[in-house]
């Protein structure tokens, strides 16, 4: 099983696809040590995220929990709080770091609404890797102001020798925004073909997993159906920042308080099996690499076929993961 954790709602950015920084949550009202504490251990892996999470003051402590529950712990974050990022890395250079960036300088400061937010990103980069720091790297979440930065901001972190994550703008409670839209959904889509590509030119087989996670994102661009169900609430949980556990930050219904009850008290309760049965409902059809990831590794078959099937293929040209979808129909 993975955890996400939030621990805050409060942000110093202000993303033009998310607007929780508008809705910040209080430092009285966020979930304590003891809080984290109570969820179980033996998972597999937990992310850290917010908000911005290194807004908490006792973040190396959240960390320190986390290790102890999970195999595997990452921290979600914007990187402008080099010093306090350094600071953690220093004392667990065992974790993960994944900074978000938003394009080149220029569009990463305006869609982030952080001055010189690009900038305070790469010199943290740049400060772990000097380190020797193993598991980091940045993401992009794309949309149509974006999208043209996707592959330069690729070929930046292969340079860097560095992870490279990608998401679509989703509209949920989370973010506070519902009005999140792709306009340009066949240039979107075809700046994630290229991108699916670039995956598939290099040897390493985790981003041929990774072509597939993209190509998903080409039918979240189109509207299409999930390629794999979501089994949120099941094989992956939510603890927000105000002790509700979710199945996902993107269904709202809350399977019950870790400030009231116990983690197992929650996850066997008659609520959480009410909870299961909405996600089995649920018409959202999310693509985002919390559930997706998850739901690969259980129906690792599936992915794998097509890898198989279309590697080939999409290297000879460029926009083919774009063509097989328009082919397929899905």
């Amino acid at each position: 099983m993975e955890g996400i954790i939030g621990v805050t709602y409060r942000c110093n950015a202000k993303c033009y696809m998310c607007n929780t920084w508008q809705y910040p949550t209080k430092t009285g009202e966020e979930i304590t040590l003891a809080d984290i504490e109570k969820i179980p251990g033996g998972l597999s892996f937990i992310n850290i995220t917010g908000g911005e999470p290194f807004l908490r003051k006792d973040i190396e402590d959240i960390v320190a929990i986390a290790k102890r529950k999970a195999k595997r712990v990452v921290i979600s974050n914007n990187g402008y709080f080099t010093d306090r990022v350094i600071a953690l890395a220093r004392k667990n250079p065992d974790i993960g770091i994944r900074i978000s960036i938003e394009g080149l300088p220029a569009a990463n400061d305006e869609l982030r609404g952080i001055s010189d937010g690009f900038d305070h990103g790469i010199r943290t980069l740049l400060e772990l890797k000097h380190m020797g720091m193993k598991d980091i790297g940045f993401g992009i979440t794309v949309s149509d102001r974006n999208a043209k930065d996707l592959l330069e901001l690729y070929k930046l972190a292969c340079a860097m020798n560095m992870e490279f994550a990608t998401a679509v703008v989703h509209n949920s409670y989370y973010f506070h925004k519902f009005d999140n839209e792709i306009k340009d959904k066949d240039m979107v889509a075809k700046e994630f073909s290229k991108l699916v590509r670039e995956f598939f030119k290099t040897k390493r087989l985790k981003n041929w997993y990774r072509a597939y996670f993209n190509y998903g994102i080409i039918n979240r661009i189109y509207g299409g159906r999930r390629f794999l169900p979501c089994e949120t609430g099941t094989d992956v949980f939510f603890l927000d920042p105000f002790g509700d556990i979710r199945p996902c930050n993107a269904l709202e219904e809350s399977m019950g308080n870790i400030k009231e009850k116990s983690f197992d008290e929650i996850w066997q309760g008659q609520e959480a099996q009410r909870v299961r049965e909405l996600v089995k409902k649920c018409d959202k059809e999310c693509w985002m690499i919390g559930s997706a990831s998850p739901a690969m590794k259980k129906a690792i078959t599936v992915p794998t076929k097509w890898i198989i099937a279309n590697r080939g293929k999409c290297l000879e040209n460029e926009l083919w993961a774009w063509e097989l979808y328009h082919k397929k129909g899905c």
